[in-house]
């Protein structure tokens, strides 16, 4: 069992409140957030792109061992992920995540690749965290 921890500190309430994110591995330190950098697009994080984070590399991590158990040990994966962020009556949610997979494996099939990506998808940790409609569109490069 691995547990891995983060810590949000908020200083201040609602829209001029200012909050900090740190994680276990030091990655962020004090890494600024708050309404300004969720909303307003301020320099900083917010919850949604770190979410986004999680799934992009996730799903791209799950999508490299599946394709090397498969028999696929050289190639490239590039994953986007969109994490949308909706209004949910008087507050919001996050509604979906939509990856985009940009794949270059020599001498893979196309269906193949898309039978794995769609395996990954469905099977990463972060995918069976979320309670979100995902998509995957998948350009062989």
């Amino acid at each position: 069992m691995i547990t891995r921890t983060a810590t949000a500190r908020y200083e201040g309430m609602g829209k001029t409140g200012k909050g900090w994110i740190s994680t276990q591995s030091g990655v962020l330190q004090d890494s600024r957030y708050g309404f300004n950098t969720r909303f307003e697009g301020e320099p900083g994080t917010n919850p949604e792109e770190l979410i986004a984070a999680a799934h992009a590399s996730c799903f791209t991590m799950a999508l490299s061992f599946a394709l090397a158990g498969a028999g696929h040990n050289e190639g490239n994966l590039e994953t986007e992920a969109k994490v949308k962020l909706d209004q949910d009556g008087a507050g919001f949610k996050v509604s979906r995540s939509d990856l985009r997979l940009t794949a270059s494996v020599p001498g893979i099939e196309e269906a193949e690749l898309r039978r794995l990506a769609e395996e990954a998808k469905q099977n990463c940790p972060i995918s069976k965290l979320l309670n979100a409609e995902m998509t995957l569109n998948v350009t062989v490069s």
